[in-house]
């Protein structure tokens, strides 16, 4: 059969070029959505009167025969069909002949194309949220776990201040929480339904977008039909809230890299997340964070691509606009994949407390809180900060920690330490201290655990496709 819309030209397509035109090759995993758009908008246009009753049940069956043939893997796809749409309307007039061409009445391939991208997108991103909710419940655990164990926590790659494991999973919880809440907010922008647009300016048949919308499980049509066919930023959207969520997958593969070093040693990670050395028969090498942290680099790729095919076309629909799905499903492939990766990874690492221990008495983590405790003296800060800079010296030339200090030491430093004895300068003391709101004290890291938790079982009851209509004898329209 030739090009269906091949009425109006004399030659065929050069070779070369019907293989660089087409995309079928990856617009095919879009199939089901086709299916259920081209079911829903028969449908209607059985409603409608614009299609018969018989010529409606005869579509519908022979789509859903179709869907079969092609998840059996018995349906072959070649280069001169171009994309998904066209390859199955092609089958289904071969099917029923030409009844099958009436399916395209009052659509464009414009609108076709746009309603599988939203329609995938919907179901995708479903995916990814119930991924990184998963991920989600692995911090909470591994943080009421670990609540009261002590950890370094650093600056400048440097001990700053003594904080709990706990706290420190919370600080990542925080972040992926917000990457639910940006993706969440996108899906809801996303959720407009351009079927009945048509090619850019609508169609002059009598036909019911609500409807298709209804039955597809959209919030509503999209409101302007050039609009609808000619803007990519809800997947723009899409790739620059997968880009910020996987640097902060990568953020936390980076901490599972040097963790899990012998200079650190404050990890084991399971070993079903490790590879070895061909040549080193010792090594235990954290390949899969490695892995997790570089992957990060393809979706800002797939979000400068997007950007850069969006940049400076004229409405309405452009070829280019062809280029929107590789990206969009590369990066929804890797985001998904990345974060369920992570959160298993994270269920089965082991804190070692020892080597933590061991690590927490370097840097003077303490400094802060003694510091605090002469503000708390009658000692302006900035004079606290100059005196604390002077033990810390002292301490470091006779390799001593601040609580060793005796007394004399104390007083060559100032004076008024004759009458002022030491604080509780212990790692727990000083973490059990930072009770401010967000702060790392075992209680207020309780109350993070205990907010997140509720946060997250309110956040997963708006999870989830958009309900789905019922639709009689045409069966469901959601088959992922």
């Amino acid at each position: 059969m030739g090009n269906l819309w091949g009425g109006r030209f004399e030659k065929e397509m050069d070779a070369i070029v019907e293989e660089f035109n087409a995309s079928i090759s990856f617009d095919k995993r879009l199939y089901n959505c086709d299916i259920d758009a081209s079911i829903a908008h028969v449908t209607m246009l059985g409603e409608q009167g614009i299609v018969t009753a018989e010529e409606r049940a005869s579509i519908v069956s022979a789509l859903e025969g179709i869907r079969e043939d092609i998840a059996n893997g018995g349906l072959a796809f070649t280069a001169k069909q171009e994309d998904i749409h066209m390859a199955i309307e092609e089958a289904l007039i071969a099917r029923i002949g030409p009844t099958g061409k009436k399916m395209h009445t009052a659509r464009s391939r414009n609108d076709q194309s746009q309603v599988d991208v939203r329609l995938y997108f919907m179901r995708e991103t479903k995916k990814i949220l119930e991924a990184l909710t998963d991920l989600e419940r692995a911090l909470l655990e591994k943080a009421a776990d670990n609540r009261d164990e002590l950890m370094a926590g650093f600056t400048h790659m440097q001990h700053a201040q003594p904080v709990s494991i706990g706290f420190h999973m919370m600080a990542y919880f925080q972040m992926f929480r917000r990457d639910i809440e940006r993706l969440m907010d996108a899906r809801r922008r996303a959720d407009k339904n351009p079927l009945g647009s048509g090619a850019l300016a609508g169609t002059s048949f009598n036909i019911d977008r609500h409807r298709t919308s209804e039955l597809l499980g959209f919030d509503a049509p999209a409101e302007n039909a050039m609009d609808a066919v000619s803007d990519r930023d809800y997947i723009i959207e899409f790739l620059s809230a997968a880009s910020i969520s996987m640097m902060h997958v990568s953020r936390f593969a980076e901490e599972f890299v040097y963790w899990s070093s012998q200079e650190f040693g404050y990890i084991s990670i399971d070993d079903s997340f490790c590879t070895g050395s061909s040549m080193m028969p010792q090594k235990k090498n954290p390949d899969i964070a490695e892995l997790l942290r570089g992957k990060v680099g393809r979706v800002y790729g797939d979000l400068m691509g997007m950007l850069t095919v969006m940049k400076g076309t004229p409405l309405s629909f452009n070829k280019d606009f062809q280029e929107d799905k590789e990206p969009l499903f590369d990066a929804a492939d890797t985001w998904r994949t990345s974060v369920s990766i992570l959160a298993a990874m994270i269920k089965k690492t082991r804190f070692n407390p020892d080597a933590i221990q061991r690590h927490l008495s370097k840097g003077f983590p303490n400094a802060t809180d003694m510091a605090d405790y002469l503000v708390r003296q009658g000692i302006p800060f900035r004079e606290s900060h100059g005196i604390v800079g002077k033990m810390v010296k002292l301490c470091e030339r006779n390799s001593r920690g601040l609580a060793d200090l005796e007394p004399a030491d104390l007083v060559s430093i100032d004076p008024r330490f004759e009458s002022m004895p030491l604080p509780d300068l212990s790692m727990m003391g000083c973490v059990r201290a930072r009770t401010s709101f967000g702060g790392t004290a075992p209680t207020e890291v309780q109350r993070q655990i205990t907010a997140g938790a509720e946060w997250l079982s309110s956040t997963q009851n708006h999870i989830g496709a958009p309900p789905r209509t019922p639709r009689g004898d045409l069966g469901p329209l959601d088959p992922v």
